[in-house]
């Protein structure tokens, strides 16, 4: 799908996908400064280049539908609606952040948006996804479970594990991957046979569609479609978004096995800049929104940046907290 066969929102709405997704590209830009400076340690997943998945899809939940990622879930949680101070506070560690500091950057989790992760195992979210969804339909409890997940993990066991339970039982979970061609640095045509994804999940019965990942309306009219689906029929449904990240798999990584041509191609799909000049050529906005939305972006994560750096850590006769063993006979 083009973008041009989507149809453009409103202005409103417009502006509001474009402001979901230059958050997340500022936020991501201002933590890698602050891994550089070393504010920031461990590892750092950015979330650059996929921000139409993110913000297109969560677009279409509930504030009581869950969210289960993957380690590269900034993205995923501003989008969520996590309180940005929160999510920057975590990636320095501290204990205002939203998982206490402990989790950091792979680990972000927040109950009280329903925000299960922040998941460092490749396809490890795909079951507990699953498991939500069969606790809501066995409470009764109208909700969907939206599970991102790379293309990598369609080669692991639990992705397959996974779709046929939510097939088999009938569960509310909408499955995104997000097929940006290289999981971690080996291209998917050198790793799997089958590079459709999405037709893996017709194999198990369900409804899968693929789609522009750089673009956000075909995203969000995706997966309104999807997710009015599921709450119709309560079955499963699969969206594969064909998308690319901008930059290294993580910052250690020095990415020799990406033409710099290849990189530079994809950058002008710029989803960003996409909907910028789609709006502005329906004259649905002009260059003083830009600039007004990017001042402020610009002070809100500054102001996490801010709240981050005044954080705490945790104190040391509290690091045996939340950690459980094996009582001795």
């Amino acid at each position: 799908m083009s973008r041009a066969d989507t149809e453009l929102p409103g202005r409103e709405e417009g502006l509001q996908l474009l402001r979901g997704m230059q958050r997340i590209r500022r936020f991501e830009d201002r933590a890698a400064e602050l891994y550089s400076a070393m504010k920031i340690r461990g590892f750092l997943h950015l979330y650059n280049g996929q921000e139409a998945v993110a913000v297109g899809v969560l677009q279409a939940l509930h504030e009581d539908d869950a969210v289960v990622a993957t380690y590269r879930e900034h993205g995923h949680a501003l989008a969520a609606g996590l309180p940005m101070g929160e999510v920057m506070a975590e990636l320095y560690g501290r204990e205002q952040g939203s998982s206490g500091g402990r989790g950091g950057s792979m680990h972000i989790f927040d109950a009280e948006h329903r925000f299960y992760g922040g998941q460092a195992i490749v396809a490890g979210g795909l079951p507990l996804a699953v498991g939500l969804a069969l606790a809501d339909q066995m409470q009764h409890r109208p909700r969907v479970t939206a599970c991102f997940f790379g293309e990598g993990a369609a080669a692991e066991g639990e992705f397959h594990e996974a779709l046929n339970l939510a097939a088999l039982w009938t569960l509310p979970v909408l499955f995104v991957c997000e097929n940006n061609l290289y999981a971690m640095g080996t291209a998917l045509g050198r790793s799997q046979a089958e590079t459709d994804i999405h037709a893996r999940a017709g194999g198990y019965g369900i409804e899968s569609t693929a789609l522009d990942g750089m673009d956000v309306v075909a995203v969000a009219a995706a997966a309104r479609a999807a997710v009015t689906g599921i709450r119709e029929d309560g079955k499963p449904r699969f969206l594969e978004c064909h998308t690319y990240r901008f930059r290294a798999h993580s910052m250690f990584d020095a990415q020799l096995y990406r033409p710099r041509e290849e990189i530079e191609a994809w950058k002008k799909r710029c989803p960003i800049m996409g909907l910028r000049q789609r709006l502005l050529a329906a004259e649905l906005a002009t260059e003083a929104d830009f600039a007004a939305l990017e001042q402020d972006i610009e002070a809100e994560v500054e102001a996490a940046v801010a709240f981050a750096e005044a954080g705490s850590w945790e104190p040391v006769e509290q690091l045996a907290s939340h950690v459980m063993t094996e009582r001795e006979a």
